[in-house]
């Protein structure tokens, strides 16, 4: 083997591992279950960079090219692809966990073995296989394997099962253990389809003025990030435990319930997302409510009834309150009075008995509202002061990427709502931009995903919110082009607006064209482009 073909199959293995290192991040986000992570692959497999890495194959086996010449071009190709793998960003990057760290080593393993043995049956023979030479199919091999490298990370995390499983179990032993031995913790379960990040992020704050308060950080709402978080954060002297509970299928929530076991739960909403696991919106519907029947008897769930299916969920093993903002009717908590202005909004919650309490807050948009009524509930049942409830209310900070304002130098608003995702908040976004009147109302989405049957319907619907309460649209993206597309166009917005783009970048090109003094930017979702 010279030191030419060694140093093709250094680049080639460099680039495989960092295949590797992709798959083994898209598997993360499908929660590290091969059902979902197998469903991801189907719908991307014939995505632009992998038909480079089949046409790279292509061309070693073909005669177009010498043996050599092949070797360099394929060995091109993966430096221009390395260099750009290194350069892109991730709104969700790898996190590297102990367990990752165990599936990067069984997939590396397992591959490394089979190149060795690619090489040594490869190179035992002068004149290769099929007239092929030893090198080209040791370097076929690496291709082979770089194109698929989704099957060696299958097979790791099927090996990797009965270990996986019985860390788990020790680690959630042991959450429990740390649980058991403080019997005064007050533990809030928080979950819905949306919303419930905000909710937890601002309940947190109130809470802080009475407790010591410990949540679930980031997107930490899985079973073991919920374990992960209780081992590694909680101390002897916290008070209170938010918990947010996400899911993706029907016992999710009732896995982290049985865990922790919450005396408190907030159901923020029950909506069309992740409606290609969940199939019915019914079952998102039981899932979520997994949360509320996993209640004690003394408990509370606190419900926002301004969702259908939240408002016709009954909940008799429990005491129940209800909020709303556009649902009155049966609610024990409603925001009333809602103002907006350019500071942020007012509003007053309404309670039983004649409450009222005027709150002000640098948040916009009725969606954090909803959010903060949600809170202010739970507060009030754990005997937070109003005084103490008001002060926190006006110094919460807006979580980063939830509808968060930023005003450049050059006199431009910009709104980033990049984490939503839902058809509810997505609206709410554009309500907000259509507050903003002094320039040009702009609107960045690749519109969104996880909604199943429903995806083109409901995109279409947001198109045509945005052709009603915007000047300018710029679509991001082949992947719900059409339908946002078509939504605009079904209203009276001048098409010579409506800008359909491949990438976030050729979107800040673009408004760099089109930005003036006193303009407003909406960004809205980018959930698309994680997982591209």
């Amino acid at each position: 083997m010279t030191s030419f073909y060694i140093t093709i199959y250094t680049i080639c293995g460099i680039y495989l591992l960092l295949n590797f290192k992709f798959e083994i991040q898209m598997f993360q986000q499908n929660s590290y279950r091969i059902p979902r992570y197998w469903k991801w692959l189907k719908g991307n497999f014939g995505s632009a960079w992998r038909l480079v890495d089949i046409a790279a194959l292509f061309l070693v086996f073909s005669t177009l090219l010498t043996a050599p010449l092949a070797a360099i071009a394929v060995s091109l190709i993966a430096l221009v692809k390395i260099w750009l793998i290194f350069r892109k960003k991730y709104k969700k990057p790898l996190v590297f966990t102990r367990r990752v760290w165990r599936l990067y080593s069984v997939t590396a393993i397992l591959a490394v073995g089979a190149y060795v043995a690619m090489i040594i049956t490869g190179f035992h023979k002068e004149s290769g296989w099929d007239g092929y030479t030893p090198s080209t199919i040791v370097l076929g091999f690496l291709l082979f394997t770089t194109t698929c490298s989704f099957i060696p990370v299958i097979l790791a995390a099927i090996i990797l099962i009965p270990v996986e499983k019985m860390i788990q179990q020790r680690y959630v032993r042991d959450a429990k253990r740390i649980l058991n031995s403080m019997p005064g913790l007050r533990i809030v379960g928080i979950t819905g389809s949306y919303g419930k990040t905000s909710t937890k992020h601002y309940l947190h704050r109130i809470l802080s003025e009475k407790y010591d308060v410990l949540m679930t950080p980031g997107s930490f709402n899985t079973p073991m990030g919920v374990v992960r978080t209780i081992r590694e954060h909680m101390k002897p002297f916290n008070e209170v435990f938010i918990c947010e509970m996400g899911a993706k299928q029907k016992g999710d929530i009732k896995e982290i319930c049985d865990i922790v076991h919450p005396e408190m739960g907030i159901v923020t909403a029950v909506g069309p997302m992740h409606l290609e696991s969940f199939k019915t919106i019914e079952n998102v519907q039981s899932t979520k409510f997994e949360l509320v029947d996993a209640l004690p008897a003394d408990g509370l769930a606190v419900i926002n009834n301004d969702f259908e299916m939240c408002a016709t969920r009954k909940t008799d093993n429990v005491r129940t309150l209800r909020y709303a903002i556009t649902n009155p009717s049966g609610s024990d908590y409603k925001a009333t009075d809602i103002r907006y202005t350019p500071n942020g909004t007012s509003f007053v919650v309404e309670g039983p008995d004649g409450f009222r309490l005027p709150l002000e807050t640098r948040l916009l948009g009725e969606c954090n509202i909803s959010d903060i009524l949600a809170a202010v509930c739970i507060a009030l049942a754990l005997g937070v002061d109003t005084e103490k409830i008001r002060y926190a209310v006006g110094s919460i900070e807006q979580v980063e990427h939830r509808l968060s304002i930023k005003r450049t130098p050059g006199g431009v608003t910009i709104i980033d709502d990049a984490f939503n995702s839902n058809p509810a908040g997505s609206k709410m976004a554009v309500d907000v931009l259509s507050h903003f009147t002094e320039g040009k109302r702009i609107i960045v989405t690749p519109g969104m995903i996880e909604l199943g049957a429903e995806q083109y319907n409901l995109n279409r619907a947001l198109g045509r919110h945005i052709g009603e309460n915007t000047d300018i649209a710029i679509i991001v993206g082949e992947y719900n082009r059409d339908s946002l597309t078509q939504g605009v166009k079904d209203t009276d917005f001048d098409t010579s607006c409506l800008y359909p783009v491949d990438s976030f970048n050729e979107a800040q090109k673009l408004l760099g064209k089109l930005l003036a003094p006193g303009d407003t930017i909406l960004y809205e979702n980018d959930l698309p482009d994680t997982f591209k």
